[in-house]
């Protein structure tokens, strides 16, 4: 049986016409998916086996962001509810909150400390906040927060960036990713809330992404390895055990949900920079919420936040470039991947 969740989100899928009829009936009467979770819904490649010579799926492309049909509204494109922020670090939550709009999420609700609520607001009038009870400049995970309460609301979740760290959070983040149903991106002070509170990270009752750099990684797999391919090897045995999608963050990225594999070719050293990783992770968090598998979602939104950061590159240069410079330029990335689809659809 699916839950309630999948169905919105399959609904959301037809009405915007990213699923066919088939394949939206397959789901919600049959009960059988069209495609495993994690993996490619397109664009995949295939590719020979260097060992046996048998040609296998074993990489992915980014895919196409095709056109809005006229009839769709805001509910179409996903509720991204994005979860972090702290006394200093109210940039970091709304970076990722604007990211998702920009990404194309209909609505975005930042849930923050009380104490920043006015700060993260005052990004955009179009993002919603949900000030909560906080202690030293981060959110109170005990008392009167119920996140329950929230999560019906979202098609989305993005978890940690800004959020510092505490002995608390650290266990309230764990039982959120274990508990929420909806597809979520687990950042920053997220994966280190994980890492800390040894959680078990099969334990997930949706689809999750984490997107680690390599200190972050290293301390989810418990290894001081600083060699990149071994990383990447640790990394894809992860996602396989967990049954989730790792970015490994760094030049070419890496993305693997533990079977298919990609590493990105966009973007620039410029974008070796503070706040860069918060906009991917909005990025990511709106495809979920727009009905993208998880891989799709990871290796989509990892190219289009590289081709935002080239086009950031062009206008700023390298050296001078900012988080903000590669959120601006996101609108340059996505129209990019819009006029692809409308190419191989004949518009």
């Amino acid at each position: 049986m699916i839950n309630s969740h999948q169905f919105q989100q399959a609904a959301k899928q037809f009405r915007a016409g990213r699923i066919s009829l088939k394949e939206f009936t397959d789901l919600v009467i049959h009960d059988q998916p069209a495609r495993k979770p994690n993996e490619a819904a397109v664009d995949s490649k295939k590719v020979a086996s260097e060992s046996s010579g048998q040609v296998t799926q074993t990489e992915v492309k980014p895919s196409k962001i095709p056109p809005r049909g006229v009839n769709t509204h805001k509910g179409d494109f996903g509720r991204v509810l994005a979860i972090g922020g702290s006394t200093g670090m109210a940039g970091a939550i709304g970076l990722t909150s604007m990211a998702a709009l920009r990404s194309g999420a209909g609505l975005v609700r930042a849930m923050v400390p009380r104490e920043i609520q006015t700060v993260v607001a005052g990004w955009s009038p179009c993002v919603m906040t949900v000030a909560v009870e906080s202690i030293n400049g981060q959110i109170k995970s005990s008392g009167d927060l119920d996140i329950s309460g929230h999560l019906p609301w979202a098609d989305a979740i993005a978890i940690g960036p800004g959020m510092g760290r505490s002995s608390e959070l650290d266990q309230w983040v764990s039982e959120i990713y274990c508990d929420a149903e909806q597809p979520m991106v687990v950042d920053a002070d997220g994966l280190n809330a994980l890492a800390e509170a040894n959680a078990k990270l099969e334990s997930h009752a949706g689809l999750r992404v984490l997107t680690p750099h390599p200190g972050e990684f290293r301390k989810l797999a418990g290894t001081s390895s600083t060699d990149r391919r071994e990383l990447e090897n640790r990394a894809k045995q992860m996602a396989a055990d967990a049954s989730l999608v790792i970015v490994l963050k760094g030049d070419r990225t890496y993305v693997t949900n533990g079977e298919l594999e990609y590493h990105n070719e966009s973007g620039n050293p410029g974008m070796a920079t503070a706040g860069s990783g918060d906009v991917l992770t909005g990025v990511i968090a709106a495809l979920l919420g727009q009905g993208m598998p998880a891989l799709d979602a990871a290796v989509t939104g990892v190219f289009l936040h590289g081709i935002a950061g080239d086009a950031a590159a062009e206008s700023v240069g390298q050296t001078s470039m900012l988080a903000i410079d590669v959120l601006g330029n996101l609108s340059v990335a996505f129209k990019k991947q819009v006029k692809a689809a409308e190419k191989s659809i004949g518009f």
